[in-house]
């Protein structure tokens, strides 16, 4: 795969100078020791142990660094826990290197790409629990707790847009924005705007 992503980083206009690659969690750890990154793009599986542990461990280095897992395992648990350890975006190995190439831009947007198959897959599981706690009963109306402007703000960062171009297209400040995101994520109990975006979908706040 690392040849693959060279290949697409290189067309993206990155030159090779700028890319560093780690086939093990202690190739990588040791690479992070020694320079920063401004985006990182991991496995799940790997020889050593599990990519999400690595998640966590770049996470905690630097909470706004974005990470993009590109990985074959589609299994819901494994997915969840990658973005709740700090994932960015979720995309299957399957996908074609234009589709890569836009959730790479995506995230360096500051949007959340997800793959079409995990967003439908994880939205399903939402749906038969949700159902399954009422008894069966399809759920009615999303509970209202996000207020309109929060939902309009929601949106706008499902679509990738960053907290700026938000603001400029309300008509908010940046830190009006950004106030409302982190009220988002309370009211929502999420850590991140991928869990954001999934959690709104899942009540039905967006389609």
């Amino acid at each position: 795969m690392h040849i693959r992503l060279r290949s697409i980083l290189e067309e993206l206009g990155y030159c090779q100078d700028a890319l560093s690659f780690a086939t093990t969690i202690a190739d990588a750890r040791r690479l992070i020791e020694e320079q920063p990154f401004a985006m990182a793009f991991i496995d799940v599986g790997l020889p050593d142990g599990n990519g999400i542990d690595l998640i966590e461990f770049l996470h905690g280095r630097d909470p706004a660094l974005p990470i993009l897992v590109i990985s074959a395992w589609s299994d819901e648990h494994i997915i969840m826990r990658a973005l709740r350890s700090g994932a960015t975006g979720y995309l299957l190995k399957e996908r074609d290197d234009i589709e890569i190439k836009l959730s790479i831009r995506s995230v360096l947007r500051g949007g959340a790409p997800i793959d079409p198959f995990v967003a439908r897959h994880i939205l399903s599981t939402f749906g038969s629990s949700a159902a399954a706690a009422s008894g069966g009963v399809p759920a009615s109306a999303p509970q209202s707790v996000l207020t309109p402007r929060e939902v309009e703000i929601l949106n706008l960062v499902s679509k990738g847009l960053t907290n700026k171009e938000i603001a400029a297209i309300v008509s908010l400040s940046r830190f009006t924005v950004e106030c409302h995101v982190r009220n988002i994520y309370k009211k929502l109990a999420v850590r991140s705007r991928t869990e954001a975006i999934f959690e709104a979908r899942a009540r039905g706040f967006l389609p």
